[in-house]
């Protein structure tokens, strides 16, 4: 069951992740800013409110799942698990340097708390399909939580894995999809419209739940929503912006992927800061 965790709290847990970002991103020398910044509320919703999962027992059975199907954010993964007590804070600074733990993607071999590889977009609903699936065959009462971009929406083993949560009838699989409507090369409606999607998702079986991603309360009433349906896959469809929290980066592809100077990441600090 979720925590008794209020509105407020879980926006501070937000903005203090969103340092983390920038922070990490500046020890790294780049990274995945955009991404990162536009899904830090749904990250800090889901680990400090929602997931059954434990610091001291990472591995235990019945802990729910996540899978970070965009896998270039783990700038914002990382430091969320480091937020929740999963790895230690002070091991950020090394992000993506030689013989760390920490990549521009995540690895479960490595990662304590991460329950998978990821960084090939269109997987990670395939991967959250075969682990819903061992819940039910193993009699684990547990979420699947699978956390998607809106680029990857263009990749057919996303709609092949939305087709077979609904024949299964896995009610217990959560999509968020952080429709920031930007991918690495521009608009998601220029590259490949993926428009509407909420329909497309409502075809496929799924329980559609739509909200401001960028909003906590409107954030926490669709997970709410999600948490109880007992009988379809749901998919929630948070409305992002790219790059949320700092100025400079809102709305900008070019945020997708880049690197700060210090007078740019003091710049990024003061927005969060002041939010």
């Amino acid at each position: 069951m979720p925590k008794n965790v209020s509105v407020e709290e879980l926006k501070a847990k937000a903005k203090e992740l969103r340092l983390k970002i920038i922070e990490t991103a500046k020890y790294a020398g780049s990274g995945h800013v955009g991404g990162s910044l536009s899904c830090a509320d749904i990250l800090a919703a889901l680990y400090f409110k929602y997931l059954n999962v434990d610091p001291e027992n990472p591995d235990m059975p019945e802990r729910d799942k996540f899978i970070l199907s965009k896998g270039h954010v783990a700038l914002a993964y990382v430091p969320c698990l480091a937020l929740r007590g999963f790895v230690p804070m002070k091991s950020l600074e090394t992000f993506n340097y030689y013989e760390s733990a920490y990549g521009m993607h995540p690895d479960s071999n490595k990662i304590r708390g991460c329950d998978a590889s990821t960084g090939s977009l269109g997987h990670g609903l395939s991967m959250g399909v075969g682990m819903a699936l061992g819940h039910r065959y193993q009699n684990i009462d547990a979420k699947v939580v699978v956390l998607m971009g809106d680029g990857e929406q263009n990749e057919g083993s996303i709609w092949e894995a939305a087709m077979a949560s609904s024949h299964f009838k896995l009610h217990n699989v959560i999509a968020i999809v952080d429709r920031n409507k930007f991918c690495i090369d521009g608009c998601t409606e220029d590259i490949m419209a993926i428009e509407p999607l909420d329909k497309k998702y409502e075809a496929f079986g799924f329980k559609v739940i739509k909200c401001n991603g960028n909003d906590m309360a409107e954030v926490v009433k669709a997970l709410d929503e999600a948490w109880v349906e007992k009988e379809k896959p749901v998919c929630i469809i948070a409305e992002t912006e790219k790059g949320f929290g700092v100025k400079k980066f809102q709305g900008d592809v070019k945020w997708h992927y880049g690197a700060m100077d210090m007078d740019l990441f003091l710049e990024a600090k003061a927005d969060i800061e002041a939010m």
